[in-house]
């Protein structure tokens, strides 16, 4: 008779496409992990995955079944998850999605004052690209994942956290760091940024096509100098004069000292959305919404206080 742990099997071998790799996570041996998928091909009477020497590809009928899997495991998650917020249940586990951006300036904020409000519910943090990101919360790796739009998985659904400002920042020293006489820095428009050079992070973060977006929309396609994968290496090299880069308003935070960079406002005041992604059609337990409700809270005391900053 079919387990849902066969299930379980099938699905992580798709995912991985290697006997090893999906026994390592399913904490099995490889030899069980061979024996319980041919012992359910066999009860099925269809090969569910092709092996070669190198790899391992699912079938027609093997696709087919771990689409199936993957729904009656959604369902029967969501069915623990709803019984246990009938029976006001509040001990839980959350695996949260972040990009890098995110885990290192928001969550240090969200995560406290979550953790304050709902002690017994465990958070697991795992950071990764946005791709990768999309991937892990389609196949419910992860049960929410914080992107900003757009998303290009459409078997996730999302729900708007906070639509936040994007600024410029450059070195201090910089012609367009100019500030009125209450100190409040001028405005720039990005078409006076045709000939500066710019700072990105790689390609695989959301918010470097944010930065190329703008400028394209301004009629200039940015001259990319140096790329990193981290935001805070973007800052420093600004800072140091190497170029100039589009930040979210929420890394300037703490930003104060003598080596930071400048942050300035843009004339079009653009913004980019955060969201909580989530796979359609997937029971939205209390500990989701709880987060949700915590992270909309939190960054918009956050927001208010940075516009404060500013001003």
């Amino acid at each position: 008779m079919m387990e849902l742990r066969q299930l379980q099997y099938a699905l992580q071998i798709a995912i991985d496409k290697n006997f090893s790799r999906a026994a390592e996570k399913l904490h099995i041996a490889q030899p069980s992990l061979s024996q319980q998928l041919s012992k359910l091909e066999k009860e099925i009477g269809v090969l569910l995955f092709q092996r070669t020497t190198n790899s391992v590809e699912a079938t027609y009928a093997g696709t087919l079944f771990v689409e199936k899997a993957q729904k009656i495991l959604d369902m029967v998650e969501q069915l623990k998850k709803e019984m246990e917020d009938i029976s006001q249940m509040r001990k839980g586990r959350l695996v949260v999605g972040s990009l890098p951006i995110t885990g290192a300036h928001v969550l240090p904020l969200v995560l406290p004052a979550f953790q304050a409000r709902y002690p017994e519910i465990d958070i697991v943090l795992v950071e990764e690209t946005t791709t990768n990101l999309e991937q892990l919360t389609a196949s419910g790796q992860a049960d929410i994942s914080l992107l900003s739009l757009p998303l290009i998985d459409e078997t996730l659904d999302y729900e708007a956290v906070i639509e936040e400002e994007i600024v410029l920042t450059v070195p201090k020293t910089h012609p367009l760091a100019q500030y009125s006489a209450d100190g409040q820095a001028k405005a720039v428009d990005i078409a006076e940024l045709r000939n500066e050079p710019f700072i990105t992070l790689k390609k695989g973060q959301g918010f470097r096509q944010i930065t190329l977006d703008l400028c394209q929309q301004a009629g200039f396609t940015p001259n990319i100098v140096f790329e990193s994968s981290n935001i805070e290496t973007v800052q420093s090299l600004a800072a140091a004069g190497m170029g100039i880069a589009f930040v979210p308003l929420m890394v300037s935070r703490g930003r104060h000292s003598e080596f930071a960079p400048a942050y300035l406002p843009l004339t079009i005041r653009p913004t980019r959305t955060l969201v909580i992604a989530y796979r359609k059609g997937r029971y939205l337990s209390k500990a989701v919404t709880a987060f949700m409700e915590t992270f909309r809270d939190v960054m918009n005391k956050e927001n208010a206080n940075n516009r404060s900053d500013q001003t």
